[in-house]
């Protein structure tokens, strides 16, 4: 690989990790997709960088359940999915007026539940 494409790799990887740092805290912002191209454009470009975002405390055993047998652990999904529908239910009753956007907000929930769910729970950490 040569030295621009090597970089443009870690830039990009190092964008989809900043983005998936504020998913945490965005609920309708995907972290997990965002953190797991992090971890495509890093193992391509640095190795270093790809084994750090792996020993990392707070999302590293996340990132290796689902990479490894496509699975979420039990606590990944309770508090996922109960800090999205707080948020989105404070949203829509608090600060969102236009009736369309509240069905729009509760669908996009409803379809990420969905999907956060379809996933298989993790039995132990690996």
């Amino acid at each position: 690989m040569n030295k621009t494409k090597r970089y443009i790799y870690i830039v990009l990887g190092s964008l989809f990790l900043v983005l998936g740092t504020v998913g945490v805290f965005l609920p309708l912002l995907p972290t997990t997709p965002f953190w797991l191209l992090t971890c495509w454009f890093y193992i391509r470009s640095s190795e270093t960088l790809y084994k750090r975002v792996m020993a990392n405390p707070y999302f590293g055993t996340y990132i290796k359940a689902y990479m490894v047998d496509k699975s979420i652990p039990l606590r990944a999904k309770i508090v996922s999915v109960g800090v999205m529908w707080l948020s989105i239910l404070c949203s829509i009753c608090f600060w969102v007026e236009q009736g369309w956007i509240r069905v729009l907000l509760l669908l996009i929930s409803i379809g990420v539940t969905w999907h956060i769910l379809s996933f298989p729970t993790r039995k132990k950490n690996p």
